[in-house]
């Protein structure tokens, strides 16, 4: 097991290993498959196998304490109804129902209409005139927010999850509580129902882990709000960033895509695996257990290095090269299950 006396470090608090992890994480790979930063007293895995085993063994591993080295080591108590900090059989119950609210055509229109009128204007910022724009005004108008209130959120959005270099993340308290933000649009769509997402949660029933057939409670549907405004902005906003950068690096793959719009869907493939927009996650460890040798005590956080593990040559070959052609049974950039 390597720790911090050594010359393989790895920190996610640092800006310059994070502008560019992977040489660290291939070592990591190679050199320490189970890794232990006494800094901040965390484990980590960054082997394809490692990641994905540790992802399917949810009682070992849970998300219920946090899914972020920071909210985890916080103690803080996670409210009902935040599928990211959930495990079976909640977590499927919640997610399922989520998985009904969404309504494809109506992002693809969104799209749509916010690339039209940038038409024939000679250029524009790909982040600050869609990639930054577009996941929410999508959510705005799936949650039924008002256009004129989208960007206020956003920003407030953005400034709970701003990192400082060196300093563990102050998000865990925002992370919680993120769907404070919505609770007066939650309050005035009870009472004028519409078309949206958020009529939907209000009116949603579920059967929960009791049996219990119900409709979710104020305190559920603001983290469902929360979380879709918060995780989706941030995670959507990468992924369209990179694709932008990636493609450009790569102009003879991206005039494929232009020529043969067929390609574009193993083409995200390859790009959530290239550069996941999520790279990496935390477990609380419940129960002891042994890697490569080595323990990994109960009560440990495990760092689950997604993105490593999605450019393991044990899983890829050549995985450091971006090909829209590569066949990818699946990848882990958005977990497992």
């Amino acid at each position: 097991m390597t720790d911090t006396t050594t010359d393989l470090y790895y920190d996610p608090y640092d800006f310059e290993i994070d502008a560019d992890p992977y040489p660290i994480w291939k070592r990591l790979r190679d050199e320490a498959p189970l890794y232990y930063n006494a800094k901040y007293d965390f484990y980590a895995v960054s082997r394809f196998d490692d990641v994905e085993r540790c992802s399917v063994d949810w009682r070992t591993h849970i998300s219920g304490k946090g899914s972020v080295l920071e909210l985890i080591k916080s103690g803080l108590e996670i409210p009902p109804g935040n599928i990211l900090f959930e495990d079976p059989p909640a977590h499927d119950l919640h997610r399922g129902l989520l998985s009904r609210v969404f309504i494809e055509p109506k992002v693809r229109a969104f799209c749509a209409a916010s690339l039209d009128p940038l038409i024939g204007a000679g250029g524009f910022d790909f982040i600050a005139d869609l990639g930054a724009q577009m996941p929410m005004r999508t959510i705005g108008m799936l949650l039924g927010i008002p256009e004129e209130d989208q960007e206020a959120i956003r920003e407030r959005i953005d400034a709970g999850l701003r990192l400082e270099e060196g300093v563990p993340a102050g998000t865990a308290d925002y992370a919680v509580n993120a769907g404070a933000d919505f609770a007066d649009y939650i309050e005035w769509r009870s009472t004028h129902p519409s078309d949206d997402l958020m009529t939907d949660l209000l009116n949603a029933e579920l059967e929960d882990e009791t049996g219990t057939v119900r409709k979710l409670t104020r305190d559920e549907i603001l983290n469902y709000v929360g979380l879709i405004a918060g995780a989706g902005n941030e995670t959507t906003t990468r992924l369209i960033g990179w694709t932008g950068k990636v493609l450009a690096d790569h102009p003879d793959q991206r005039q494929e895509l232009v020529d043969n719009p067929a390609l574009v869907p193993n083409a995200i493939e390859e790009l959530l695996r290239f550069e996941a927009p999520s790279p990496v996650q935390s477990r609380y460890v419940t129960r002891d257990e042994e890697l490569y040798g080595e323990a990994l005590p109960a009560g440990s956080v495990l760092m689950l290095l997604t993105g490593a593990a999605n450019r393991d040559e044990r899983k890829f070959d050549d995985p450091d090269r971006f090909d829209i052609h590569r066949k990818i049974d699946h990848h882990l950039s958005f977990g497992y299950g």
